[in-house]
């Protein structure tokens, strides 16, 4: 355990945190992909890729817009409330994250990088520039088209599909080389480049952190581990770092 004191007696300390499916999932987000692999009923390869978005978009729209609808049946958990407690608290905070749900900012954090896209914002074809477009007529099950072309043109999902580069990674490389805690919670461990930022963490000196409900694939790789839900043991922590 980090000594109660330790990350208070730090004020020039900063703290990484990367989040995954796990915290959503105790919100009741789907994490959407079941044992044989499938997300909904449908393979990863017919909703989640550029090539399915190419073969058959009313397909992926649907399933996409079905999630966006879902942002509005969820709420933040006492995880995401802590991580906001964590970031007001130390001098540097950026959180990192996988998942495309807006639970994060729901629950106060300001510093958010969502590496995988966001459900909130669309995007469009040609200029790739993001809009949010969460009003109720954004949410049915026709196309949308954007506001930043003369000819308006088709949205997309803005979600970095298989096969695609996650986003923000050169700010999210820089943020883990220079932390000093870097803490990941509810996240699988086999999905890269995430799975790999806690070698880049211990690399650069960090103190490297797990709350997760089970033991991941990089298990190994972390410093300390606390196992349990995040909602139930992440705020207990954050108070014991900060006081």
């Amino acid at each position: 355990m980090i000594s109660p004191n330790h990350m208070a007696s730090m004020p020039v300390s900063s703290v990484v945190v990367l989040s995954g499916a796990g915290i959503s999932a105790e919100s009741g987000v789907g994490t959407f992909r079941d044992n044989g692999g499938l997300w909904e009923n449908h393979r990863i390869e017919d909703v989640a890729t550029p090539t399915a978005w190419q073969k058959n978009p009313e397909l992926v729209w649907n399933f996409y817009q079905t999630r966006r609808r879902q942002l509005l049946e969820v709420e933040p958990n006492l995880a995401h409330i802590a991580l906001s407690k964590l970031e007001d608290d130390v001098k540097e905070f950026t959180l990192i994250t996988q998942n495309v749900d807006d639970l994060h900012e729901r629950g106060g954090s300001t510093n958010v990088f969502h590496m995988h896209g966001r459900l909130r914002t669309l995007r469009c074809e040609i200029s790739q520039k993001h809009e949010e477009r969460m009003k109720k007529d954004d949410l049915g099950d026709d196309f949308l088209l954007c506001n930043c072309c003369v000819e308006p043109n088709r949205l997309r999902p803005d979600i970095v599909w298989f096969g695609e580069m996650p986003m923000h990674l050169e700010e999210i490389y820089e943020a883990v080389e220079n932390c000093d805690y870097f803490i990941v919670i509810g996240s699988s461990g086999h999905v890269y480049p995430a799975a790999g930022l806690v070698n880049i963490a211990n690399s650069c000196g960090a103190k490297t952190i797990l709350v997760n409900f089970d033991s991941p694939a990089n298990a190994s790789e972390f410093d300390e581990i606390h196992l349990g839900k995040a909602g139930k043991i992440l705020p207990n922590l954050v108070n014991d770092w900060l006081n």
